[in-house]
């Protein structure tokens, strides 16, 4: 008789706890469902975006990144973004060292009509990446300096990125494979206007497997002059 009532007690906290990690994926549908249905709007953009890195050895890595940014939901190209790079990894995994170049196709309506204009950038970049946890969340600064060719125009630009990861925690106190993602970047030009823009990001992850990981959410961009809404769809892949 005791046996029994304990069984059902365990199976009544197991059904709590399902309910309460249904109730919160549910939810986080629902909210990252409304913000996709906005992106119908240009003025709420969609950006699906692929970040990779195949690892050589204990120490070097290779970069490999894709971003197919829209201004609407899908298929009003806004930017295509194509970024690798060579990294060392050092400090037990905890600090990066990478030196990459990327290609960005830009998409620029003209003025208030429904005209665009190709604008191609080449750019090369430096970048340092430190990593370290706080309790059980997960910081990263990114530093990153870069040299951009955009035409025939030659421009110098600093950004500064700080991440948290924080993971939800199961009954056993135990981080889960659901966690919370943000981030801000801010993007410091070396002449004329220094302020250039601004990004804070908001989101729901989920950690598939050791090396692969998917994430959902909302990011403001602001310039010095308005700002824009992007909803944010992001792959994670370790090799």
């Amino acid at each position: 008789m005791i046996n029994n009532i304990f069984k059902f007690k365990i199976i009544q906290e197991v059904n709590k706890e399902k309910s309460v990690r249904v109730k919160i994926v549910v939810l986080g549908t629902c909210l990252l469902l409304s913000l996709f249905a906005q992106a119908q709007d240009s003025n709420f953009g969609n950006w699906l975006i692929y970040i990779g890195n195949k690892k050589l050895n204990q120490n070097w890595n290779i970069h490999n990144e894709v971003q197919y940014r829209n201004y609407n939901t899908i298929g009003d190209l806004e930017q295509l973004l194509l970024r690798t790079g060579l990294g060392y990894t050092f400090n037990q995994g905890n600090s990066d060292v990478l030196l990459g170049y990327g290609y960005i196709l830009s998409e620029n309506y003209i003025g208030d009509s429904d005209d665009k204009v190709s604008i191609s950038e080449h750019r090369f970049f430096e970048q340092f990446i430190s990593k370290q946890k706080i309790g059980n969340v997960g910081l990263t600064h990114r530093y990153r300096f870069e040299q951009r060719f955009v035409e025939s125009d030659f421009k110098m630009r600093f950004r500064y990125f700080l991440a948290f990861k924080i993971p939800f925690k199961n009954k056993e106190k135990a981080n889960s494979k659901l966690y919370i993602s943000a981030y801000n970047e801010i993007f410091l030009n070396t002449k004329s206007s220094v302020f250039d823009r601004n990004r804070a990001y908001a989101g729901l992850g989920y950690d598939i497997s050791q090396n692969l990981r998917v994430e959902a959410g909302y990011m403001n961009q602001f310039f010095e002059r308005g700002g824009r809404d992007q909803f944010n769809l992001i792959t994670f892949l370790n090799f």
